[in-house]
């Protein structure tokens, strides 16, 4: 009588926790991204985030939507991929209309330092998806040119996968792709940070909460025994947090030095 009496409590305890580990899954990858947001409409400067970093989230989790009409897997999964994407599309919006902006002002500016010194100043050209320009992919001028490529991408890799749904070879590869290029979620990251030398714009609230939501995940991944690409690949998404949260702390104990800017003579000014 006692354990049937504990089962009536257990039961339903079970239930709600396995409901909150669920909607932690499906909301929980979203949440890191709303401190960045914030801070970039607040500041109307995107330049300490790297826009590569939603071209991998956008490519990992439609070769992760596509993976599952091959292998099903944990619905709640499937819901995150898909919240992630609309996700993604919102920072790249704000991204791009951010930085379109900051490069009409200081257009602007120029344009009126010309016109005091009677010089020309050159435009640069709008830059389009449509122009298949490798030295501008992805830094496009609108973000209808995104979105033409999220939906061309979308297309070939669904189309692909439609004509070899039945080999199982082709199927665990696409898993494996999905989750091998979430796991290099930071590297872009993580190469923005060598490359300035510096972790300014970055919100340290984003990366901590990527370290402890891979965490998470990582170990939800084990416990319901999803496929093993999952865990293997979150394994390698926790490595990569922590080595930027390491970049973190070393820029901050060892700032850069700014560059000294150089006064020209009174000469030179005069002319």
């Amino acid at each position: 009588m006692e354990a049937e009496g504990l089962d009536w409590l257990l039961v339903p305890l079970h239930q709600l926790v396995s409901w909150g580990a669920a909607a932690a899954m499906v909301f929980g990858g979203v949440v890191p991204y709303i401190p960045q947001y914030r801070d970039i409409r607040r500041t109307q400067n995107a330049d300490g985030f790297s826009t590569y970093v939603c071209l991998v989230l956008l490519v990992a989790n439609i070769l992760r939507i596509l993976f599952w009409f091959g292998r099903r897997f944990e619905s709640p999964l499937l819901w995150q991929s898909a919240i992630m994407i609309l996700t993604m599309l919102l920072m790249l919006k704000l991204c791009t209309e951010v930085r379109v902006a900051n490069e009409l002002n200081a257009r602007r500016r120029c344009f009126a330092a010309a016109d005091s010194k009677d010089e020309e100043v050159k435009v640069a050209p709008r830059r389009s998806f449509l122009d298949f320009d490798p030295h501008h992919f992805w830094q496009w001028s609108s973000f209808a040119d995104y979105v033409q490529c999220v939906v061309a991408f979308t297309g070939v890799a669904g189309y692909i996968t439609y004509l070899s749904i039945d080999s199982t070879l082709f199927v665990e590869t696409l898993g494996f792709l999905a989750v091998l290029t979430e796991a290099m979620l930071g590297v872009p990251q993580l190469y923005r940070n060598h490359r300035h030398q510096s972790t300014e714009g970055m919100s340290i609230k984003m990366v901590l909460m990527w370290t402890s939501g891979d965490a998470f995940k990582t170990a939800y991944f084990l416990l319901k025994g999803a496929p093993l690409q999952f865990s293997v690949c979150g394994l390698l998404q926790v490595l990569v947090d922590l080595a930027i949260l390491g970049q973190a702390y070393a820029f901050a104990r060892h700032p850069q030095k700014p560059v000294p800017h150089t006064v020209p003579p009174a000469s030179t000014k005069a002319l």
